[in-house]
């Protein structure tokens, strides 16, 4: 498999493989690439005529970047808010350049395309490729999970957030992994969403243990960083209920993407003493 990363700055209807939905979303994403000198578009293509995964970076514009972030959305394809945010959290960082104060962010709006055109939780081969990750060989046939798996390899991220939406929640809560500053960031942000949307405080969500909207662990194979990776990032993944209201849905997520960026250098400076 031949990996290209090139700055692709056609509109989406140029690139193969994606459906009416995924193009617009490029669309819209390369458009603010153009009013930005902080913004690139750098699409991952496996190969000519390949899988094609929409994917911008954003740097500060102070040149010094400390933190590498990864915003993931749109892995099951019938949860289009996170989408929606993770193209609008560029828009924002645009607008207001301190909150990508001290950092490399990438953002990955759709990270399964064949699911987002066809409104379909899973990808093309009918399995969630939310489960696919870090597994089996024969569980690694898929295109995008094989793309997303290089990607976490190579960037070796401070932080990764994965937008979801939970058709069973009763209000927004997250899951978190890996650094032990985890916690400390998803607090926040569950408190700074919950101004749009309740929290969903039962002690029990998604068939895991929860602690006041937080689930620690989650299930196997889901978009995370690479095993091996150390020292281990922040691993969050926010889900709104899918049920709210659409735009309530997306405010909620920006809301808690915004307080994530605000604190991860602080958080990140002071771990030691936490």
């Amino acid at each position: 498999m031949v990996l290209t990363n090139p700055s692709i700055r056609e509109h989406g209807s140029d690139i193969p493989r994606l459906g009416e939905r995924t193009r617009s979303i490029l669309h819209y994403g390369d458009q603010l690439t153009g009013r930005s000198p902080h913004l690139e578009a750098l699409h991952l293509q496996e190969a000519p005529g390949g899988r094609t995964l929409p994917r911008y970076r954003w740097s500060d514009p102070s040149g010094k970047p400390v933190y590498r972030i990864g915003i993931f959305a749109g892995i099951h394809g019938d949860e289009p808010s996170g989408v929606v945010a993770a193209l609008q959290i560029l828009d924002h960082l645009s607008q207001e350049a301190d909150l990508g104060r001290f950092h490399e962010i990438y953002v990955y709006p759709v990270c399964n395309p064949w699911g987002f055109d066809a409104n379909r939780r899973e990808g093309e081969s009918g399995k969630d490729l939310n489960r696919c990750f870090w597994g089996e060989a024969e569980q690694e046939e898929e295109a995008e999970v094989r793309l997303l798996e290089q990607e976490l390899r190579a960037k070796a991220f401070d932080a990764i957030i994965a937008l979801h939406t939970d058709d069973t929640s009763e209000g927004i809560y997250g899951y978190v992994n890996g650094s032990t500053l985890t916690r400390h960031l998803l607090e926040p942000a569950l408190q700074a969403a919950s101004s749009i949307l309740p929290r969903d405080i039962r002690p029990e969500i998604d068939t895991h243990q929860a602690d006041y909207s937080i689930i620690t662990g989650g299930y196997k194979g889901i978009l995370s960083a690479p095993p091996d990776q150390h020292p281990k990032p922040v691993e969050i993944i926010f889900e709104p209920p899918h049920h709210a209201p659409f735009g309530l849905q997306v405010d909620a997520h920006l809301a808690a993407l915004k307080e994530i960026l605000h604190l991860f250098p602080q958080i990140s400076s002071q771990g030691m003493d936490i």
